[in-house]
């Protein structure tokens, strides 16, 4: 989703949209997100899912990284929703490429 597609940036996109959860999770969401370019904010939402996703991975079982989890969660499930509202008849195809992609291990 493009920042014309979403009436504004793409970092107004992601505010607009993690306006209403926890400040806590809002902050982690944007720290991953923080380099949005200014194209494909679905794109961009999901590589900062893995992002988020890799960093749990390398302290798997510390809780320290709970919100990181929390965070890749959120950053995945707005991924979706960008496209979803950008590209409705690609959703599916983009959802097959996430699981497919396994952030970058397949």
């Amino acid at each position: 989703m493009s920042g014309a597609d979403a009436g504004g940036t793409a970092a107004q996109w992601l505010e607009r949209h993690t306006d209403r959860a926890p400040a806590r999770l809002r902050e982690r969401v944007r720290w991953y997100a923080d380099d949005l370019p200014s194209g494909e904010t679905a794109d961009g939402l999901a590589a900062a899912a893995c992002e988020a996703l890799q960093r749990v991975l390398r302290h798997s079982g510390d809780r320290s990284v709970a919100l990181d989890l929390l965070a890749a969660d959120g950053l995945i499930t707005l991924a979706l929703l960008a496209r979803a509202q950008s590209d409705p008849a690609s959703l599916a195809a983009f959802s097959r490429q996430l699981l497919a992609d396994e952030c970058g291990r397949s």
